[in-house]
């Protein structure tokens, strides 16, 4: 019957919501915060996919289960994923559990609304307006527009089709058959959504030129130049250029200066106010109603692709006033610092070799073997070092001991990249990690 009500569902019984989530929130506080960023504990419990579904027993059924049971589905998700908040976690350009953010996020989460219209979230309407301003009073702007993503490439995607529709606004409208053929210009050491939302956004990556960069990583602007007037000459409109302020693997940063005067030069586009509204605006006329109350520009869903959009800008906004602007930049100094003394440490080390001096925060080494050491003359030496950082990632995984990644980049065989991004991590934390590979790769 319509009106019968779910076996176990927690509809309007405020009490047992209540107490489940309290219990919820007892087993993140035990298992997530307190064990999860303990560097006695494990990073992660390894399962093969064929257990790890059984043990979570994934299959959805007709009928309920008990809050016993959903609270020991809640300790099985936190048991078998990877502790992003450990210390020990080394493996993507994230890491660590700030308080305050998490709080941010609970709220945001509890909230459940929508940031498109002032009229349902004006809080986080005005809040991420406030932050927005305040980031770009970072970087030395005085006005602009943004929003915030859900990720680099969502924001790299906005980025291309901005720079399209200030060049051609008509495509809007007309689409594809509006463009001549285009073309963008990144780095070779981009990040890989470049091409991804040229593909996405219909130009095709054959419209994505690739500019070489140096030794470090960063962006020739002489090449830059030559790849305009080369793609020019075969009939294409040059329309964007992508630069990187701190690449996925080297962390480079690319000369930002030079490539501006490039742009300038070439007319390429950079930054135009108040272009996100007439790029992607659509004025839903149930949603963003002309005759509001209030003031209509505080409906900013229109500037975004997305109808529906999460609050991003609580997690931010509580941490920085948790911290002030000094305590956050104390942490960014913390972990240049920690990045430091790890440089240092590895060139002390035996079996320890620097890919190239960083000027970020991520540290890229080799580790050598026993059995490798003092055979770099050997003709086989890269293609038997490039084997062995995979090796050590499995172990290192199964065991849970920590993880770090790897990768290949250009001729380099595979190397680790360490990102000093959590702020709690210590000299101590970087010792584990070295004293870790030894003891991982001693039979290599």
């Amino acid at each position: 019957m319509a009106d019968s009500k779910p076996l176990f569902s927690l509809d309007g019984d405020p009490v047992a919501a209540e107490a489940l989530l309290r219990d919820v929130f007892g087993i993140v506080v035990d298992e997530v915060i307190r064990k999860g960023t303990s560097a006695s504990e494990k990073v992660c419990e390894w399962k093969e996919p064929k257990e790890l579904k059984q043990l979570l027993d994934l299959e959805l059924r007709s009928q309920g289960e008990s809050q016993e049971k959903i609270l020991e589905r809640c300790r099985a998700v936190i048991r078998y994923s990877v502790k992003t908040c450990h210390p020990h976690f080394f493996n993507q350009l994230f890491s660590g559990l700030d308080p305050h953010a998490l709080a941010g996020r609970i709220v945001t989460e509890s909230l459940n609304t929508s940031q498109y219209t002032y009229e349902i979230a004006p809080v986080f309407v005005l809040m991420e307006e406030e932050v927005l301003k305040k980031l770009r009073e970072l970087v030395g702007w005085s006005s602009g527009d943004g929003v915030f993503c859900p990720g680099g490439s969502i924001s790299n995607m906005y980025a291309v089709n901005l720079a399209r529709y200030h060049r051609y606004p008509d495509c809007k409208r007309r689409g594809l058959r509006a463009l001549p053929p285009l073309a963008l210009f990144t780095s070779k050491e981009c990040h890989y959504s470049i091409k991804k939302g040229a593909a996405f956004l219909g130009l095709g990556t054959d419209s994505v030129r690739v500019v070489k960069a140096d030794e470090r990583g960063k962006m020739i602007p002489e090449d830059l130049e030559r790849q305009i007037s080369l793609a020019e000459a075969e009939g294409a409109v040059p329309f964007l250029v992508c630069a990187t302020s701190g690449t996925t693997v080297l962390g480079a940063f690319d000369p930002l200066e030079a490539i501006a005067d490039v742009c300038q030069r070439h007319g390429l586009w950079m930054h135009v106010d108040n272009l996100l509204k007439h790029c992607h605006g659509s004025q839903a006329s149930y949603l963003f109603q002309q005759d509001k109350f209030y003031d209509v520009a505080l409906d900013t869903g229109d500037k975004v692709v997305q109808c529906g959009r999460r609050v991003d800008c609580l997690k931010l906004w509580l941490m920085w006033k948790a911290q002030g602007g000094q305590g956050l930049e104390r942490r960014v100094d913390q972990a240049f610092a920690l990045a430091r003394y790890l440089v240092e440490e590895i060139k002390k080390r035996e079996g320890f070799v620097l890919v190239m001096e960083p000027e970020f925060v991520n540290v890229c080494f080799w580790f050598v073997p026993p059995s490798l050491r003092g055979k770099q003359e050997s003709p086989d030496y890269s293609e038997r070092l490039a084997k062995v950082a995979p090796i050590l990632k499995e172990r290192m995984v199964k065991e849970g001991s920590m993880m770090i990644g790897y990768q290949p980049h250009g001729t380099r065989g595979n190397f680790f990249r360490m990102v000093v991004a959590n702020p709690a991590l210590t000299r101590a934390d970087m010792d584990f990690l070295l004293n870790e590979l030894e003891r991982l790769g001693q039979d290599l």
